[in-house]
């Protein structure tokens, strides 16, 4: 475990780089995929936003959580704490400044979403409340609506038809978390999951087939987005795979190559 924690691909997960990248990654390529003009300082905007987010989750985590229950990543900025506040801190302020230059409707957007992810924090971490919210469904619908909403700020036109590429994208990031979950927790250690996500967990293969075939099939008749649907069909079948290989593999490697799952726009990058 300890050689695996040195190498890059592990490094990318425990500073909590990995959400950032595929966040950055997808608000390109849907904008590009639509033919939308998306400045860089959005994007570096994005991925400020999401690192923030993810390592002080992480942080609350190791401070607030049972020792035993932590993984990895929690035990990791724990240790390192006082540099992750640092880069929170720093992050903060690259917010801030970049903050003129993103769009008032964007803006607007991104506040109804940060209202929700604010309570979320508060039930997750400052009450006893945690097991009420299916958190596992609803990081995945906050992610995907952050991912989104530069594009559809920009083009409102857009809206109705990105909306069922949104709702499969957000569909597999709460995959991606589903899994992660099924693999760090046992089945005896889940007794106290939500209901939805205990629902989910028993039918996990059938959710990602169902949002695989669904994302390939809207590629075959939506050339226009013919892309997007691509992409969330590749990364879903990626997941289906890494699941159904998962005795063969480390938890901290399972839990990187998940995120990774999640690249798939990079395949794209020539044909956009």
């Amino acid at each position: 475990m300890a050689s695996d924690a040195k190498s890059p691909l592990a490094l990318w997960h425990l500073l909590s780089l990995d959400a950032p990248t595929v966040a950055a990654l997808w608000t390109w390529f849907i904008a590009a995929a639509c033919r939308v003009h998306l400045p860089l300082l959005s994007i570096l905007a994005m991925t400020a936003a999401v690192w923030t987010l993810y390592a002080s989750d992480r942080l609350l985590d190791a401070r607030f959580s049972n020792p035993d229950a932590l993984e990895a990543r929690h035990h990791f900025h724990h240790r390192h704490r006082t540099a992750f506040l640092a880069g929170i801190g720093c992050s903060s302020v690259l917010l801030a400044a970049l903050l003129p230059h993103i769009p008032q409707k964007a803006i607007h957007l991104y506040l109804a979403l940060g209202g929700l992810v604010f309570g979320y924090f508060v039930l997750i971490h400052a009450s006893d409340s945690a097991h009420r919210l299916p958190k596992e469904i609803a990081v995945g619908v906050c992610f995907a609506a952050a991912v989104f909403i530069p594009t559809v700020s920009r083009e409102p036109a857009l809206r109705p038809v990105l909306l069922a590429p949104a709702l499969l994208f957000a569909a597999l990031c709460s995959l991606n978390c589903l899994f992660i979950y099924t693999w760090e927790h046992p089945a005896p250690a889940r007794q106290s999951t939500h209901p939805i996500t205990a629902f989910a967990l028993k039918r996990l293969p059938a959710f990602t087939i169902a949002v695989a075939t669904t994302s390939a099939s809207l590629a075959i008749f939506d050339h226009a987005h013919s892309p997007i649907y691509s992409a969330i069909a590749i990364s879903a079948i990626t997941l289906l795979l890494l699941h159904r290989w998962r005795n063969r593999h480390a938890e901290l490697t399972l839990r990187t190559a998940a995120d990774l799952a999640l690249l798939t726009p990079a395949l794209f990058l020539a044909f956009l």
